[in-house]
């Protein structure tokens, strides 16, 4: 059977025989199933700067005040501009493995299309 290619960009590249990324080969007829994963980021760090610059907006000084709304326009862009990381997770019969992490959801939407579109062609 001639091997079809479902999916490549870049280090990725999904056939239905194999799933290839960052030199790691994985054997499509191996996979019994694929789901994404998701970690959200740590908000600990916009949270604390958020707190110090009320503080600093709250103290009376003008200089403080300047230095605390600088510091809550900082919190808001760094927390706006955290990301989830997604995370490819291939089930096979020995269990689950994290095959590939990225914090582009299109990205990761479309391998994981791909590697079901593997599974299915397998039959």
């Amino acid at each position: 059977m001639e091997e079809k290619i479902f999916f490549s960009a870049g280090n990725v590249s999904v056939s239905n025989s194999r799933f290839i990324v960052n030199g790691q080969t994985y054997a499509m007829n191996g996979v019994t199933s694929v789901k994404t994963g998701r970690k959200n980021p740590s908000r600990m760090g916009p949270i604390l700067l958020g707190i110090i610059a009320a503080f600093l907006l709250l103290s009376g000084s003008v200089g403080r005040f300047i230095f605390g709304a600088l510091l809550s326009t900082l919190a808001v862009f760094v927390w706006r501009n955290q990301k989830p990381e997604l995370t490819v997770v291939l089930n096979s019969s020995s269990g689950e493995a994290k095959a590939l992490t990225s914090s582009d959801a299109g990205f990761i939407n479309g391998v994981i299309a791909a590697l079901n579109n593997s599974i299915v062609h397998r039959g």
